[in-house]
């Protein structure tokens, strides 16, 4: 959560959870197969276990996972598995609980633990860590979130930080993410812009556009490796 706050949407400008599935739908005959539900926060949106309960159920879908700071997991977890999510990714970049709350400006480590071990009595695997690090795994923080890891069976994956408006990402250490090469992915935002790629400018309304067009164009004119974005923060289009 930036320092200053975040710029809240008007209601009618976040999509609806039936444009969402309608969209997703459509994806999915062009050939999508991961979904992967993400945010800010996903777990604030009220009745998000009703999207994926909406999501699961469409034919085609062979991964749908979720990203979450984990810190409500804990009331979450078995709905979400009951309604269809199969995995978790989890975002913790230390284990200190005053380093926890500094990062977070608010969080409570242990709900996070609670939140882990909700998604594993759920059965909610593989569940895997997001570590954000500076410069390299080798850092205090993060072996620190790596011996946490081996003794609680999950898997890691380190996220070096990045850098929007200068352009900073790199391959994720554990994961494909950031490896343009292979990169095959379409952004939705809570507002309705597909982004064919992060660390880009180019964005597509699917309102404006329609979903088939919107889905058409950005997959036409995706690049062919991530540059600059200066028009999103990462609280509003993901990390």
């Amino acid at each position: 959560m930036p320092e200053k706050g975040i710029k809240l949407l008007r209601h009618k400008d976040i999509l609806t959870f039936d444009e969402i599935t309608e969209f997703t739908l459509t994806a999915v005959k062009n050939g999508v197969t991961k979904v992967r539900i993400t945010g800010g926060e996903p777990l604030v949106r009220k009745g998000i276990i009703q999207l994926v309960r909406m999501i699961s159920n469409i034919d085609g879908i062979t991964d749908l996972s979720m990203t979450t700071n984990g810190i409500l997991l804990r009331d979450y977890a078995k709905g979400l598995k009951d309604a269809g999510l199969q995995r978790v990714n989890i975002s913790l970049d230390t284990i200190d609980p005053g380093k926890f709350k500094t990062i977070t400006r608010t969080g409570n480590i242990h709900d996070v633990f609670y939140g882990i071990e909700a998604a594993k009595l759920a059965g909610l695997y593989p569940v895997k860590i997001n570590c954000v690090v500076k410069n390299s795994k080798e850092e205090e923080e993060a072996k620190g979130v790596a011996r946490f890891c081996l003794n609680n069976d999950l898997e890691i994956r380190y996220i070096r930080q990045m850098d929007l408006v200068r352009g900073h990402f790199s391959v994720v250490d554990g994961g494909s993410g950031g490896d343009c090469s292979l990169c095959n992915r379409l952004r939705l935002t809570s507002n309705g812009k597909l982004k064919p790629c992060l660390f880009s400018n180019i964005e597509f309304d699917i309102r404006e556009l329609g979903f088939e067009k919107a889905i058409e164009l950005a997959a036409e004119l995706k690049p062919e490796c991530g540059s600059k974005n200066e028009t999103g923060e990462f609280y509003n289009i993901g990390g």
